[in-house]
């Protein structure tokens, strides 16, 4: 397996798994909206996006959006995108796909990464907290719909 940073040439493959990471989260499928949202935020660089590949081509990917922590003074990045396709589940792709998140955090000088799950997603619950993710005792993440 080998974990790279995305670019246009790789749209196809990422609009395929995020779609489906789309559906794994109730949304309608729809891969044009897929692709169309994926290519804006690599040509506007909104986002970055690691792919994880195999033999058979992608199997997972991570999509990173920065934004910055006021009271650190640094860059932090949101984890907002995490997704593993079904047959590679259990081979380690989401832990490597962790791994390159933290290390491209630590390059880019950013104090730290956040994400949000589902409370029922105990598997990426498992695998976040074993990489050192905490749920957030201090601070209450409120959300106004738009």
């Amino acid at each position: 397996m080998n974990i790279k940073k995305a670019t246009l040439s790789d749209l196809e493959s990422i609009a395929h798994l995020f779609n489906e990471y789309r559906i794994f989260y109730k949304s309608p499928s729809n891969t044009e909206g897929a692709k169309t949202f994926i290519q804006e935020r690599l040509t506007t660089g909104d986002s970055v996006i690691f792919l994880a590949g195999d033999d058979q081509g992608v199997i997972g990917f991570t999509q990173l959006y920065p934004t910055f922590t006021s009271i650190g003074m640094k860059r932090a990045w949101i984890l907002n995108d995490l997704y593993v396709s079904e047959d590679a589940r259990g081979a380690g792709v989401g832990q490597a796909l962790l791994h390159k998140a933290r290390t491209f955090a630590r390059e880019t000088g950013a104090a730290s990464i956040c994400l949000s799950t589902a409370p029922d997603n105990d598997v990426a619950r498992r695998l976040y907290e074993k990489n050192g993710y905490r749920q957030d005792q201090i601070f209450l993440h409120y959300e106004l719909e738009l």
